[in-house]
């Protein structure tokens, strides 16, 4: 096999045309909100501190993310030719995994950082000073791409000598691995482990730093004052849900179950609305970035 050939929504007819122009306006509204978001982080000084810096770090690694899948989802919608070269196909496979590793991780150190500033708020500016948030975004990024390194050469490494057709409209690990040659039973079980690890692990520590903050919000004696704090967590708890929900159900279990519909369904998703989710949760629910916005649409 010299190149895969991504069937899509090719089942859906007419609909692809349809499909194509709602996946367009979700993807500008993507672009434009997350930018929107890194811009007023960058621009507005009150908000240079460390939960919207790793907030400005999430959003451009989901413009990335979503720039490695759809701009190509959206050529195929149009197009009859939909054909993808192998190194093409592993390419994209890489970046998308990386970013989407790096997401999961970011998203746990920013559980850790409203830990701090709930549970230890007096040791806050030192626990995460810049140079420690410096710090932790390189190693999601840089841990984020590892784990995508040995997924992308465990799936590239089968030979791949009958069919082409991926069953998806990106370079997924599942649909791709199905179509090796060979038995990748050791293959896929390394996969499941680092699976497990990337999802599970951040998922099991956010919990636990939400399990403290609630304690501690609990003896906060003003309602407002529980309020206020809950509302610096609501946002990012949403994002978590839908992000890690979505994740779990698509690859914490064996490619044999893999089921075309489904997973193209939930895939969307991930690869879709949580990118979107980001900046209008974020937006909507935070009164500080809508201030900031308002800030800076009026100068």
């Amino acid at each position: 096999v010299t190149e895969f050939l991504l069937l899509g929504f090719s089942s859906l007819g007419e609909l692809q045309l349809v499909l194509f122009v709602v996946f367009l306006c979700l993807y500008l509204i993507i672009l434009s909100g997350n930018i929107t978001i890194i811009s007023v982080i960058r621009l507005d000084r009150s908000l240079h501190t460390p939960m919207y810096f790793f907030l400005g770090v999430l959003s451009i690694s989901e413009i990335f993310y979503t720039i490695v899948i759809l701009p190509k989802m959206l050529i195929n919608l149009l197009s009859v030719l939909r054909t993808l070269s192998f190194v093409s196909c592993a390419t994209q496979m890489f970046f998308f995994l990386g970013f989407a590793v790096t997401n999961c991780l970011l998203l746990g150190v920013m559980g850790y950082d409203r830990y701090v500033a709930i549970c230890q708020p007096l040791r806050y500016p030192i626990l995460m000073s810049w140079r420690i948030c410096g710090q932790l975004a390189a190693t999601c990024i840089v841990s984020g791409f590892l784990m995508s390194l040995v997924g992308t050469i465990l799936v590239f490494s089968l030979p791949f000598c009958g069919s082409n057709k991926v069953n998806h409209y990106f370079c997924d690990i599942s649909p791709v691995i199905r179509l090796a040659c060979a038995e990748s039973y050791i293959n896929e079980l390394v996969i499941f482990i680092c699976g497990v690890l990337v999802l599970v692990a951040p998922l099991i520590f956010i919990c636990f730093s939400y399990g403290f903050i609630v304690r501690t919000i609990l003896k906060i004696p003003s309602a407002e004052g529980k309020q206020k704090a809950f509302s610096t967590c609501a946002s990012h708890l949403i994002v978590v849900i839908v992000h890690y929900g979505c994740a779990s159900f698509v690859y914490l279990r064996p490619s044999a179950r893999y089921t075309s519909g489904k997973d193209r369904l939930v895939t969307v998703t991930y690869t879709i609305i949580t990118p979107l989710l980001n900046p209008v949760v974020y937006s909507l629910r935070n009164k500080d970035v809508q201030l900031a916005i308002q800030k800076m649409f009026g100068k």
